[in-house]
């Protein structure tokens, strides 16, 4: 069994606790670091690692922060060179690169990077394994669709941006610029592929399906949550959203 947490999801600030009450891990820092901290109930101290899935704010804003806590923040080199260039994170020892598809270890936790599809220079998505409890969690976010299968899983961590018929009523009713739609649906996961992913997905083992990073404009939680629901007769979670 796993312990998720949402302590922040959407696009002013993304963070979540996940736990095999081994290892504690962070997935994303990209709230404020008072907030970061009042969410873990000031024990950061715990927290074994971090991992980032790209270079926006959003999801790693309290970043140097973090580093200077003593916790080792885990992504991309292309991830790092952005952040670097831009001067907005300190380089130092704590920022931990990997490559692609190359599992690595943190605590009880092995991790696995693999690609998504986002307007960034090499985001990350994960899939992590407990070797305390043999459970598998998938985390996908800020990706427009994903193009692998996994084996297995336990939990799914998956973004559920926005739904294309809202997103097209805010459209004709000016509420949401064409531009935004544009890079919407080139960049973020939509109500209809987050069903088709969970389609080709073997979910007989899964415990818990969790959407994330939610548009409060695209989206409605409660019909998306009873959607998903209704499709795979699983526990479903949403994370508070907003845009």
């Amino acid at each position: 069994m796993l312990e998720i947490k949402s302590l922040a999801s959407g696009s002013s600030g993304n963070a979540y606790r996940v736990s095999d009450f081994k290892t504690p891990l962070l997935l994303e820092c990209g709230i404020p670091y008072k907030k970061l901290q009042e969410g873990l109930e000031f024990r950061l101290s715990e927290i074994e690692g971090c991992l980032i899935t790209h270079e926006h704010k959003d999801h790693c804003k309290a970043l140097n922060e973090v580093t200077r806590a003593g916790i080792n923040c885990h992504m991309s080199l292309g991830t790092k060179q952005v952040l670097i260039d831009d001067e907005f994170t300190e380089d130092n020892h704590r920022l931990i690169t990997h490559k692609l598809y190359d599992p690595f270890k943190i605590g009880s936790w092995i991790v696995k990077p693999f690609e998504a599809e986002h307007d960034a220079a090499e985001p990350f998505n994960y899939l992590l394994w407990s070797r305390e409890t043999g459970d598998k969690l998938v985390y996908i976010t800020d990706s427009f669709y994903s193009k692998f299968k996994f084996n297995d899983l336990n939990y799914i961590m998956i973004e559920c941006n926005y739904s294309k018929k809202i997103l097209d009523e805010n459209i004709a009713a000016g509420r949401v610029l064409m531009v935004q739609k544009n890079r919407l649906l080139k960049s973020h996961f939509s109500l209809k592929n987050v069903k088709d992913f969970l389609k080709v997905n073997d979910l007989s083992k899964v415990n818990e399906i969790h959407l994330l990073h939610l548009s409060n404009r695209n989206s409605d939680a409660n019909l998306f949550k009873k959607e998903i629901q209704e499709l795979t007769g699983k526990l479903v979670y949403v994370a508070g959203g907003d845009d």
